[in-house]
This record gives structure tokens, sequence and C-alpha cells, in this order.
């Protein structure tokens, strides 16, 4: 990080810290970049005051699934535009999938990846590796090797392994060396040239159809996997109500399964895609009202743990063709927060459960020990305006303008994001 580390006494914030169950008006104290007090009123002469009064506070969001615009790969933006784009949304750790160009499958680009994220100085990447050499889904990848340069876990992003036998001995690598593995379960065949749910109104608007089985009959094969085999395995993206059920049943048998579902899947159904809207063409593809109802009553429950921004910008005539010819995406990394607390607004969530869903529920998810606040560790948290509203067009920085949300009138304006005891974002 670029700025230097902060000497910060944050005055009467509303502290939430889900891991550690708080919930209380509290002055924060931050020497030399590292969280040393909290309490009720703390002096502390010479550090800069910030009045919170009115304000939450909450450890720093952290992100389950992200897309990189960089290296390559044709899309809008640089890591420095998208990390900054997601410390104004209160971000500081940020899982990146590893369809990247070239591919996450080899030490130079973890490090150059690693390099630019930290030569930006707004949030820290956490790189996941290519499962399979040039995500093929033939060859294992040095999933080891990888992981020692500095990736978390491994993944195959968007393009599943279908083979069975090539994913199992996935899973027993992955296993033997202790690696995580992040997985979006799709079966290829029945969802090939697919983009918008087999449903009404796919067909009635003419658009080929991704069925919701599509979905789970690649789920289930992959839980008897991890069942049989023992791997720690994460589950990206679920879309419907059958993968609620199928995983559900899972963390009763007490596999070692965590899961997290794009925020975009909270909001809108099929119905979005209505007039051929573009800004609404993403993978997996929004589904019905009643899969959207149990998606929401699955993270309120814990079954979802985490709620990402599947955050991936395109450039603008990306979305400027016939449907099924758009690009798929939404630039989220600045509307996740907003979009979540509009869900409490709603009454769906509770604000505590909400930000675990970005903080310690989402760190569990990718086995990682942030998203809290701790006494005597750097600091990263950020500070929310919770009430006030804003359009995100107005200050909008993701290089990626895709979001069907650009106009609206959402809740929540950060005020200010520390990570690791720098602060990598401050608005008036």
């Amino acid at each position: 990080m670029n700025s230097p580390r902060a000497h910060l006494l944050i005055r009467k914030g509303r502290v939430i810290d889900p891991a550690n169950g708080r919930d209380e008006v509290l002055d924060v104290l931050i020497e030399n970049g590292r969280l040393v007090r909290m309490g009720a009123s703390l002096d502390a002469p010479g550090a800069e005051i910030f009045n919170a009064e009115g304000l939450c506070v909450f450890p720093g969001l952290v992100d389950t699934c992200m897309r990189l615009s960089e290296p390559g790969g044709g899309r809008s933006g640089s890591i420095a535009s998208e990390t900054r784009a997601a410390a104004s949304g209160g971000f500081t750790h940020l899982c990146a999938l590893p369809d990247t160009d070239p591919v996450v499958d080899n030490t130079a680009v973890v490090r150059l990846i690693r390099e630019r994220a930290m030569k930006a100085g707004f949030a820290r990447v956490l790189p996941l590796a290519a499962m399979t050499q040039q995500l093929n889904g033939s060859q294992l990848a040095e999933m080891q090797t990888l992981k020692e340069a500095g990736c978390i876990g491994v993944s195959n992003a968007g393009k599943p392994v279908q083979d069975a036998l090539v994913l199992k001995r996935c899973f027993e690598y992955a296993a033997t060396f202790n690696i995580p593995v992040m997985l979006r379960p799709q079966d290829n065949a029945l969802a090939a040239g697919g983009c918008a749910h087999e449903g009404a109104v796919s067909t009635r608007l003419g658009l080929p159809g991704v069925p919701a089985i599509a979905e789970t009959i690649d789920l289930a094969r992959t839980l008897l996997l991890v069942e049989a085999v023992g791997v720690r395995a994460h589950i990206h993206q679920i879309s419907c109500a059958a993968s609620v059920a199928l995983l559900r049943d899972a963390k009763t048998k007490g596999l070692p399964v965590t899961a997290d579902v794009c925020i975009h899947h909270l909001l809108l159904d099929e119905s979005a895609l209505e007039g051929f809207n573009s800004q609404c063409h993403i993978q997996p593809p929004l589904r019905s009202q009643l899969d959207r109802d149990a998606l929401i009553t699955a993270v309120a429950d814990g079954t979802i743990d985490a709620i990402c921004s599947q955050h991936t910008p395109v450039g603008s005539s990306s979305k400027q063709a016939p449907f099924p010819a758009t690009k798929a995406g939404i630039s989220g990394i600045e509307t996740l927060l907003p979009l979540l607390l509009h869900l409490v607004e709603e009454g769906h969530l509770s604000l505590q459960r909400a930000i675990e869903t970005l903080t310690c529920g989402a760190a569990k998810s990718l086995d990682q020990t942030v998203g809290h606040l701790e006494i005597g560790r750097a600091a990263s948290l950020c500070i929310v305006d919770t009430k006030t509203r804003k359009r995100p067009s107005d200050d909008w920085i993701s290089a990626g303008k895709n979001s069907p949300w650009m106009e609206a009138v959402l809740p929540g304006v950060v005020r200010l994001t520390m990570c690791e005891g720098r602060i990598t974002w401050l608005s008036d």
C-alpha cells in the first residue's frame, strides 16, 4: 500500500463485527496501522480524529468471486482501476478467478497479479489458481507450486471439468496438499448455447435457455466427490432452489462445503430480461422468482455463507448487440454493499447477517483469517453511512459501466476504507 500507516481515532461509530458478535457504539484507535484499542471513550493525543457518529464501522469487506481486467482477456479496465473501485465500495480483500489471459496456471502470472495489486495499493488480491492447465479440464495444473506462489485455492472458473475421473484426481491432489477447491457447477452439454434461464421468459423472448438442472446435476456430482475424497470445497454462484436443497443436505451431513451467491440473483429474476436487457445478461442466468426466494432464505438461515459481486467489467460495445451475442457479466463491486443494504431495508436480512456474508462468512469460505476486527492486527475496516442514498453513476470508478443499477438510488456511502493499516479510500 502506498499511503502512510494510519494513526487514527474513530469516534462513536456503530461497530458491527459479526465474527465476535459485536454491535455497539465504540471508539476505535489505530496506531501505526494496527488496531490497538476499542472502548466507550478513548483518548489518543496526536491521533487524527474521524467523527463516525451516526456511521457504521465494519471489518474490511471480502469479495469471494470477482474477475480482474488484467492480464489481458479483452475486458475493460486494469487491476488498478478495479481495485480502486473495490476500495470505494469498502472492500479490502478480493478473491480473483483464474480465467485471465494468460490463465493463472504458472507462477509468472501469479507474481504479475500480486505485484500490480501491491503497486496499485487499493486492496489485497487473493488469486485463485487454475485447477487444470489452460482451464482445459483435462490435465491437472501445478496446484501446489501455484499455492506456494501465493494462490489461496484452485478453480476452473466458468469452465467446468466435465470428466469425472479428472475432477476426482483434481480433488485428491488438492486434498493431499490442503488446497481449497472453488467451483461453479454447470453441465456444459445441458447449458450449451444458453443465455437465459430456461423458463417462461426465455420461451417468450425466443432466447436459448439454460435449465436449472444444468447446475444441480453437476453440483450433485461435485458433492458426491467431495464426500468421497474429503477435499475442502467452496461452491461459487449458487442460482436455484434445487441447488440450495443439495447444499443444505451436504451441510447436514457435515461435508466440508461452503457456498456463495451473486448479489444479482438476490435482487433480480428472469423477468429482468424483458425487452432484451443485455445489462442483465449474466452466467449463471437470472432464474425464477421461486429460485430467488429460496436463495434469500438460504442466505438468511446460513445455508449460503457469503454474497459475492461476480464483478465482470466489460466494454460498453460488448453489451450493444443482439442479446445472445452480448458478453455476460455485470460490473458489481461498487454496488454490492448498497444492494445488500437495500435487502436489509426490505426486511430480507438483518444488518448483522448481511455484514457477516461480506466479512467473516466470506473469509471462512476462502479459508482466510480476515473479515474481523482483532486487537493487535493491521487494521482492515470500512466506515459506512448506511442512511445516505446516491446514484452509483455519480462517482462510478470501475472501467466497466455494465450495470443495471447505474441510475438507481441506493443506500450506503463508504466514507473511509482501510486495508492492512493504510487508508485506501476517503470520501467527503
